[in-house]
């Protein structure tokens, strides 16, 4: 494992919601959540909050070659195990929100029955295609630690015959909207020149737009530099993109061999948070991705950002 930067600080600040205040009163207006106390100069209090954030692409197609395609119950077996002792930054995390493409819906009901998972909250969302042995459909899948509510499937445009969705939820303990996705594929078949991507990420990007806080996870089957990708990075920071306004990123996709080559997979979050990200330096040889890991950390509105680079050098 390569010792990534460690809490990089991203200088932007998304979107707050309206907060409605009740002068002399120091209660919530009925049927409106109680958001908590201002401050004097008028910034919200809202509380900081840290995720360990992992994005996978799990590889569950029989018909894609992938790995364990046709041995899904095995691959169960490795999901779970992927999201904990995860190195970031030089120490041991445990995964707290999972995004993961290319999974069957049966293994999102066995990590729900995972003991050290028990409590956490799974969304799914269906994207064509079925898995073997009764694992049910491939789709993604989102998962947190704390609860997420308002759950929804977010469809992309995409070519005939091709189904995209994100699916998407809101984690009022971290004030933070996250979702799960997988773009249209760069294959002959699918979308080999980009338009279709392009059109998926404005969506993406005009479903997160005015969240608080917002994490997006997923495959976007594109290298950073393309163009598809810029309005999330305009408005959001990618975990692993270097100093500055570059756009890299370890490789995440593997070939035959199991060699990183490029970078597919992205921890998108807003700007405003701090972010150390790691990928592991082994191949998988559960999937042909790696999976993707980032600690953020939400700071209060009025904390002052002081973090830096723990090991700037790449």
């Amino acid at each position: 494992m390569r010792a990534p930067r460690a809490l990089i600080p991203l200088f932007a600040v998304c979107g707050a919601a309206a907060v409605v205040a009740v002068a002399g009163a120091g209660a919530a207006i009925e049927g409106l959540p109680d958001v908590g106390s201002a401050h004097a100069d008028g910034v919200r209090a809202v509380p900081g909050a840290t995720i360990t954030a992992t994005t996978w692409n799990v590889c569950a197609d029989a018909l894609a070659g992938c790995p364990l395609g046709a041995a899904p119950a095995e691959l169960g077996k490795r999901i779970p195990q992927r999201m904990r002792g995860i190195e970031v930054g030089g120490r041991k995390v445990d995964a707290t929100a999972v995004f993961l493409q290319e999974v069957c819906s049966g293994h999102v009901n066995v990590l729900k029955n995972v003991p050290s998972m028990r409590g956490w909250t799974w969304a799914f969302a269906p994207s064509g295609g079925s898995c073997t042995d009764g694992q049910g459909r491939l789709g993604v899948a989102l998962g947190t630690r704390a609860p997420m509510t308002g759950v929804r499937h977010v469809r992309l445009p995409a070519p005939a015959r091709h189904e995209r969705v994100a699916v998407c939820g809101d984690v009022a303990r971290w004030h933070a909207r996250v979702c799960a996705t997988q773009l249209s594929a760069p294959r002959w078949d699918d979308d080999p020149i980009g338009d279709w991507r392009a059109k998926q990420v404005k969506r993406l990007t005009g479903e997160l737009a005015g969240a608080e806080r917002a994490i997006l996870g997923g495959d976007l089957g594109e290298r950073p530099e393309s163009p598809s990708l810029d309005p999330l990075y305009q408005a959001y920071g990618e975990c692993d993109q270097g100093p500055g306004p570059a756009r890299t990123g370890s490789g995440t996709l593997q070939n035959a061999r199991g060699q990183a080559v490029e970078k597919t997979d992205y921890l998108f979050a807003s700007k405003s948070a701090g972010v150390s990200c790691g990928v592991p330096e082994r191949a998988d040889t559960a999937s042909d991705h790696r999976p993707l890991t980032a600690v953020i950390r939400f700071r209060r509105p009025a904390e002052p950002i002081t973090d830096q680079p723990a090991n700037p050098s790449r």
